[in-house]
């Protein structure tokens, strides 16, 4: 008898894919009497690794099953096996939709919620917005383009119709020229919508929305709140468009000013929205909880969570670590030549954010990471980093002292969601532009701070740092080892540790600071 395999190109949150795990271990096991484990063919174990039924089915619906094995050979099928049944493109086409609204949503499809998710409260609340818009969206990637058509579904010919005009630089005009011939040639109850703009409504919904804010060429300032309408920059004086070698800046005419072109633009992506939709998921909320509820506690150190600096964090915020729904967030940025071309030297700088409220296994995969800045080039920012960190500070601000509305699916209630930002990520010159403290020099030290211990080589001019040994229990032998050092003893204690009251007493004396400037 044919063992029909093609659950294992259907999207992992498919009720297929889920039946399919299930036959998958009945066949297994009942392949192996007395086995209590056998190889997890997960992407991640690939069949090197023996796991129990319990464990290898949350790796299958986790991790996906490694497609390529295609031959069931370790789990019980043999060679004279019938040829398996394998998915059409046009399945897969229907998978891709539901795996790019997943993405988008970063939650499950709504039969395995009704299947592994029981509900635990009996008054439930309405879902809010946002959840609703995912269920309509999920009924667009289903519904035909036309009656009978099985390549394309209403939601999937969309995007392909957008990849094109966004590819081949069609005006809004021709898309919406091109909508009528097709709504023309397809057969009658064709589900195409009849303009751009319907077109890009049912889009929108996908929340991969982000914000343009210009900024000034020089990294001075961007043209936000009360500098919206400013045409060029109040502190250097440059202008907020590119030059042009018909028209001056200042003698535009009407035409003219239709064809100003931006010297540059800071993308924003809205952080709110991204956070709620980790709630929209009855499956990830629970996860959104793991650092309370599942984690193991004992001496070792697995996730951020067992770190000093999430307790000490706890110990002076009590009533944020109350509400353990409430978000820890971490900031990485660094540069990257967008044109993967070492030649041109071009250099964007994203921030990123990553939610560490996730168990390990999922906090650090790259569905989770947050794209929330995307700083434009051609050079690195430096210290002006801090002028292009100001929406996303804002809505940080905002997110600590009000928080905002999200509806949790995991218990059906609403809760009033907040979110900090407990470190940073970077390599140490980042680390400089970040923090505002120099790496560089005779303090470079930022733990050190005004402690650091550092001498200027004679002939070389330059700075080492050699006070390693502070940090050691005072009675360490290298405290005393002259000669594998710098042929001192040392017995100084420790720099002190200083905390964020403490910085922010040292720069009580200095005004008048632009940031990013200085």
């Amino acid at each position: 008898m044919a063992i029909d395999k093609s659950w294992m190109q259907k999207s992992r949150v498919s009720s297929e894919y889920h039946k399919g795990v299930l036959e998958f271990l009945d066949f297994a096991f009942s392949n192996a009497p007395g086995k209590e484990m056998l190889p997890c063919p997960c992407i991640r174990c690939n069949n090197c690794l023996m796991q129990k039924r319990e464990i290898m089915y949350d790796h299958l619906l986790d991790n996906g099953i490694a497609r390529n094995y295609v031959r069931w050979l370790m789990h019980g099928e043999y060679e004279f096996c019938e040829p398996t049944n394998t998915s059409t493109n046009e399945s897969t086409m229907h998978d891709e939709m539901q795996e790019m609204l997943n993405d988008a949503f970063i939650m499950p499809m709504p039969n395995e919620e009704s299947e592994r998710s029981p509900h635990v409260h009996e008054e439930f609340e309405k879902p809010n917005e946002d959840a609703n818009k995912f269920y309509n969206l999920l009924r667009e990637a289903e519904q035909e383009l036309y009656p009978g058509c099985k390549k394309f579904t209403k939601l999937s010919f969309i995007i392909r119709l957008f990849l094109m005009k966004c590819l081949n630089g069609w005006s809004n005009k021709s898309f919406t020229m091109l909508l009528e011939l097709l709504k023309e040639a397809f057969p009658e109850g064709e589900t195409l919508p009849s303009n751009y703009y319907e077109a890009k409504k049912i889009l929108r919904d996908l929340g991969l929305h982000y914000i343009k804010i210009d900024a000034c060429p020089s990294d001075c300032m961007l043209y936000s709140k009360k500098h919206a309408n400013a045409n060029e920059c109040v502190v250097c004086g440059v202008s907020r468009w590119k030059s042009s070698d018909d028209h001056s800046t200042d003698e535009f005419t009407n035409s003219a000013k239709k064809k100003k072109i931006l010297a540059k633009v800071l993308r924003f992506f809205p952080l709110k929205p991204r956070l709620q939709r980790l709630y929209m998921s009855a499956k990830t909320a629970s996860h959104m909880k793991w650092h309370v509820d599942g984690r193991m506690e004992d001496e070792m150190m697995r996730h951020p969570v067992d770190s000093l600096a999430w307790k000490n964090f706890d110990n002076v915020h009590p009533s944020f670590a109350l509400e353990p729904r409430n978000v820890r967030l971490g900031l990485a940025s660094d540069g990257f030549n967008p044109f993967g071309n070492m030649s041109i030297s071009y250099s964007m700088w994203p921030v990123v954010l990553i939610p560490y409220n996730l168990p390990p296994w999922m906090c650090m995969k790259q569905t989770f990471f947050m794209l929330s800045l995307l700083v434009p080039g051609p050079t690195a920012p430096g210290n002006d980093i801090d002028i292009y960190l100001q929406p996303l500070i804002d809505e940080l601000n905002d997110l600590w002292d009000v928080g905002v509305e999200t509806y949790d699916a995991s218990t059906k209630q609403n809760f009033c969601m907040r979110a900090a930002i407990l470190w940073t990520i970077n390599d140490f010159p980042a680390y400089a532009n970040i923090s505002g403290w120099s790496t560089k020099g005779k303090f470079a030290c930022p733990i050190c701070n005004k402690d650091c211990s550092s001498f200027r080589l004679q002939n070389g001019q330059k700075w080492c740092y050699m006070g390693h040994r502070r940090f050691l229990p005072i009675d360490h032998r290298f405290r005393c080892d002259k000669k594998s050092f710098d042929g001192n003893e040392e017995h100084r204690a420790a720099p002190k540790q200083l905390s964020g009251e403490d910085i922010l007493h040292q720069l009580d004396g200095m005004e008048h600071i632009t940031l990013g400037k200085t």
